[in-house]
């Protein structure tokens, strides 16, 4: 299955409630029916379009959800080459490791390996520009929600400095446009 044929098939509202009865434990269509409120005729309906869609079988025990199905539909995506986010290929499995979507997931413990994660956060601020706090603040809530801990990191690594709650980029590599 697709993950476009999964999100097909879970799109309605009502189809979602009812396959979401049926993986919290409704074994006929009538409990389903029951749990969702929905009318026999929509719970038929729903339980048809999901069987056929193998998100739902009807085995001798009852209705049964098709939980695999999800990580088959992630293993069928197509995988794509992404653009590395640094050139060097430590740094870019580092980077990988703790940036997801463009957010940081967790502060790296080991410090070497924060400082990669730091160094490449800092290049969100153009060096020779002094910031307010409240804008330093907007800029680092865009990669943590802790955005006052990746503050204070960014100081004590000496690559951001701080006076009267102005900042400036005093470190990390700087690349030539």
């Amino acid at each position: 299955m697709t993950p476009d044929a999964l999100v097909g098939l879970l799109a309605e509202p009502s189809r979602m409630r009812i396959f979401a009865a049926v993986v919290l434990g409704a074994t006929s269509p009538a409990e389903v029916g029951t749990r969702t409120g929905a009318s026999v005729r929509a719970v038929a309906e729903a339980l048809r379009r999901l069987t056929d869609g193998g998100l739902v079988t009807a085995s001798p025990t009852g209705l049964e959800a098709n939980l695999d199905a999800f990580k088959e539909a992630m293993r069928s995506r197509p995988v794509t080459a992404e653009e590395p986010m640094d050139p060097d290929r430590v740094r870019d499995s580092v980077l990988r490791t703790f940036i997801v979507d463009g957010r940081l997931t967790t502060f790296p413990a080991q410090q070497s390996r924060r400082r990669i994660v730091l160094e490449h956060i800092v290049a969100s601020f153009e060096p020779g520009i002094r910031y307010p706090e409240r804008e330093v603040d907007a800029i680092l809530r865009a990669w943590h929600d802790d955005h006052a801990a990746l503050r204070r990191y960014l100081v004590d690594e000496d690559l951001l400095a701080r006076d009267a709650n102005i900042y400036w980029r005093i470190g990390g590599p700087v690349t030539a446009d």
